[in-house]
Order: structure tokens, then sequence, then C-alpha cells
């Protein structure tokens, strides 16, 4: 009887250390992007430069929150366009090497909408 009351006592105590040591703050970080990309208002801008490269789109948008600068899988954007994107992943201090820039901030996209 002892012998099972301590098992189980050290089998509790064992998965609720292996959950603490698992828990990623990722709940918030999902729940970031996903009000990111389910809001339209930070997730789009007028394009204000484009830099093309071997598979990437750079694009500088301007909206209510300033100037910032994207990068897209290869997309036909053009100054002066309103697009809407979804975002993946922020970067700070972002160097590329095609482009021999470094970004103080860049957004990788997953896909990019043109908005009319």
């Amino acid at each position: 009887m002892k012998i099972s009351f301590l098992l189980i006592t050290l089998l509790m105590f064992c998965s609720f250390n292996v959950m603490a040591l698992h828990h990623e703050p990722q709940g918030e970080q999902n729940t970031q992007l996903s009000n990111d990309n389910n809001s339209s208002a930070k997730n789009e801008g007028v394009v204000v430069d484009v830099i093309d490269t071997t598979g990437y789109t750079y694009m500088e948008l301007e909206s209510t929150g300033g100037r910032f600068w994207i990068a897209a899988p290869t997309t036909q954007v053009k100054k002066g366009d309103r697009i809407r994107y979804v975002k993946n992943m922020t970067m700070n201090n972002f160097t590329s090497k095609t482009l021999n820039r470094t970004f103080t901030t860049l957004i990788f996209v997953t896909s990019t909408e043109i908005k009319k």
C-alpha cells in the first residue's frame, strides 16, 4: 500500500515537473499572431518601396503606425498598392546577404493580397 501511494505521488510530481519544464509561452505568442493576422488595420499598408530578389519581394509599407519592411514570397506589387498580409515572424537586425543590407525590423509574411 505504501509503495502504491509513493509511486502515485512520485508519478504526479514527475508529470507536474515535466509539464512545467515544457511550458512555453507560445499560447500568448500564438494569440498575438492570430490577433495580428485577423486585424486588417495592423496587417495592411500602402507600398512605398519595393525590392525584388530571388525568392523574395521586400516591401516598405506605410500605415497609421508608420513605415516598416516586410519580406514576402515573390510578389507582383507596385508603389501605391494597398496590400494585406499574413504575418509569420518578425526579426530584429536582420541582415540580407543578397541585398547587403540590415533591416532594423523585418516582418516575414506567408502571403500578401492587393486590396482593391
